[in-house]
């Protein structure tokens, strides 16, 4: 008897006392989860902010196909290098006209690039590879949404690809050995005097538009794009490369203009417009030996 009084005083003991426990307890829960809550939030904030800063987000991979001597290659090359985008190059010197290249470009010409979003998986012509590029990728700073700061942008390179190219083409082809247009007087059968005299005719004309880029175009600005060089900037830095093979004298502020892009693209700009150079300072060298 006394053993059972003595186990059922210990329980009904026990009971009072758990429930004070658990009251406590629930009373210091709430001063504890305070006071450890600001150190964990302290202690977790830095090492979230450090990791979210050592993955930025990685634009996707462009499949590049290009020939290094051309100033249409050479501005994909520096545009998207210069946007910082992922991509490889493959020298199409060759392979243009090959059952392969033909089959995914009828046109066999380059840059191209290859995506799997777009419609045919190819897209050539340096133009409009920019523009789909900086769309695909929101670079608004080479490409405005703005709608009349990106007619502008639009407006230079078509009237860059539709008048001063051709000009530039007809000038610097001869010299550079690079196939004539058909249909042209450096394609046919003309007199060496003839074609001689197209060509200087094509370089005199390059001084009309090359004022307009200046004085419209750029109307000021450092570039035509305002503070920093747009799609169009690259391309006419570009075309205005090739100008040295005829050794043409371009005004002041076309060689400041050149050397600002390159001055604020670096490397991006430098690296594939060396090719160029190279190039340009090789077949010059052929032509004196």
């Amino acid at each position: 008897m006394a053993k059972t009084a003595t186990k059922g005083t210990k329980k009904v003991t026990a009971k009072p006392t758990a429930r004070l426990a658990a009251k406590a307890a629930a009373k210091a829960a709430p001063k504890a989860a305070a006071k450890a809550a600001p150190k964990a939030t302290a202690k977790a904030a830095p090492k979230a902010t450090a990791k979210a800063k050592a993955k930025p987000a990685r634009k996707a991979g462009v499949k590049l196909s290009m020939l290094r001597p051309s100033v249409n290659n050479m501005t994909v090359r520096v545009f998207t290098r210069a946007a910082g985008l992922d991509h490889s190059e493959t020298d199409a010197w060759g392979l243009t006209r090959t059952p392969e290249f033909l089959a995914r470009n009828p046109a066999h010409l380059t840059p191209m690039i290859e995506d799997k979003g777009l419609p045919r998986g190819v897209l050539w012509e340096s133009c409009a590879i920019m523009q789909y590029l900086a769309n695909k990728h929101g670079l608004d700073k080479f490409y405005p949404k703005a709608p009349a700061k990106r007619a502008m942008v639009d407006s230079a390179m078509f009237y860059l690809v539709g008048t001063l190219y051709p000009y530039v083409a007809r000038a610097t082809y001869p010299a550079l050995g690079f196939p004539q247009y058909a249909g042209e007087v450096g394609h046919s059968d003309a007199h060496p005097d003839r074609k001689s005299e197209a060509q200087k005719a094509a370089a005199a004309a390059i001084a009309e538009p090359l004022e307009v880029f200046h004085s419209f175009f750029r109307d000021g600005k450092p570039f035509i794009g305002g503070a920093n060089p747009s799609i169009a900037d690259i391309r006419l830095a570009a075309t205005l490369e090739f100008l040295a093979v005829i050794d043409y004298a371009l005004p002041k502020w076309a060689k400041d203009y050149m050397a600002a892009i390159e001055k604020k693209l670096g490397n991006a700009y430098a690296e594939p417009a060396g090719d160029v150079r190279g190039y340009i300072a090789h077949v010059k060298t052929q032509a004196t030996a």
